[in-house]
């Protein structure tokens, strides 16, 4: 027996072990594969999963921008109504003050006109104008909406109308008190009729087209604002503009006259250097166009505004020739004025025609007696 055999022989030292290697893909146990194949559906990578949420954003984003187009849209329409009743407002105030900062006191000052000296009450009336072109340019500023473009067109077209007259009468007021009153009056009182065309123009044009276009955006809060510039057709009448501006007038507005006696008397009429005898046949070199001067006066109490006269020639046959011209003043008192007619076209030439003047009644006037001649006239070459 060995001297070693109670002896224990050595250990190896263990070995450790490598750890196993995962499969590779496409191989590996059957129990592996089944393990995978049982995975429970809606894991993380599951194709069937992703669609469903895929599908469940593209309607929240859907869903997301109908709202979205819902609301710009809703804040489109909501700011265009607004537009719109910003605009009736803006014409409701610009009107406002033609009314009250233009016509109101124009006619106040116009009323008052007698008693105001004519240059004075120019520099008044050119203050009122100033106003109106203000109305001018505010409506020229105001924001538009494209709906309303018709109505502003009209607008500016009713204030333009206005400031123009004004400034047409403003020119026209010193006229009144000179030799060209009546036409100065009846200039006036075709300004007066702008003024009346303003306000058709406005009540038929501008009101509806706002209107109409408020109420195709479903907006029915909105009132339209009156304008009646012209106060009274009176101021149609040159008469009566004479009248209130200058206290003269030849009555035609008033039934009762001035006391005192009225009237006129011809005193003589003239063709070139021949005077017209009414008992002889008058032989006057005819000419292409004659003219009559007619002399007459004021044989009354008052002084007499307006006056009318009339020259008619009437040949044996044919048209006769009528003229008619008018005298803005006559004097009381015997106060006398030469007319000068011309006859307008050549009267029938070597036959006797017979040419009658007349000089038209006033108001208040009782005998006309020598407001009329009649003459026996032969022109010649």
């Amino acid at each position: 027996m060995s001297f070693f055999d109670d002896d224990e022989p050595p250990t190896r030292a263990a070995r450790p072990r490598r750890p196993a290697a995962a499969p590779r893909s496409g191989s590996g146990s059957a129990t592996t594969r089944t393990r995978a194949s049982s995975a429970p559906a809606g894991a993380p990578g599951d194709p069937q999963q992703l669609m469903v949420r895929r599908a469940g954003a593209l309607g929240i984003s859907v869903l997301a921008l109908i709202l979205l187009v819902v609301g710009v849209k809703g804040c489109l329409n909501g700011r265009a109504n607004n537009a719109l009743k910003d605009y009736n407002r803006n014409v409701g105030a610009i009107v406002t003050d033609s009314n009250t900062q233009v016509s109101k006191p124009l006619f106040a000052l116009l009323a008052g006109g007698r008693t105001t000296n004519p240059l004075d009450l120019q520099q008044n009336v050119n203050q009122v104008r100033v106003t109106a072109e203000e109305d001018v340019k505010r409506g020229r500023a105001l924001d538009v909406p494209g709906d309303m473009k018709d109505a502003q067109y009209h607008l500016l077209e009713v204030l333009t109308l206005r400031s123009g007259a004004v400034q047409k009468i403003a020119d026209d007021l010193p006229n009144l008190g000179g030799n060209q009153a009546q036409q100065a009056a009846n200039r006036i009182g075709g300004q007066m009729s702008v003024f009346l065309a303003s306000d058709v123009v406005y009540s038929q044009r501008v009101v509806p087209f706002v209107q109409e276009t408020l109420a195709k955006h479903d907006i029915s809060d909105q009132p339209a604002v009156a304008s009646v510039f012209l106060p009274d057709i009176q101021w149609l009448d040159p008469a009566f503009i004479r009248k209130e501006l200058t206290g003269k007038g030849s009555g035609r507005t008033s039934t009762t006259p001035a006391p005192g006696t009225h009237g006129h008397g011809l005193l003589s009429v003239s063709v070139g250097t021949t005077s017209l005898q009414p008992s002889v046949t008058n032989r006057v070199p005819g000419g292409a166009k004659p003219v009559f001067s007619v002399k007459f006066a004021n044989q009354g109490e008052n002084d007499e505004f307006d006056v009318g006269l009339k020259v008619s020639v009437v040949p044996g046959t044919g048209r006769p020739i009528d003229v008619q011209k008018r005298v803005d003043q006559t004097t009381k008192g015997g106060g006398e004025i030469t007319v000068q007619v011309p006859l307008g076209r050549a009267p029938p030439l070597n036959t006797p025609v017979r040419v009658t003047v007349t000089i038209d009644k006033v108001p208040g006037e009782v005998n006309t007696t020598n407001n009329t001649q009649t003459y026996t006239v032969i022109f010649s070459r």
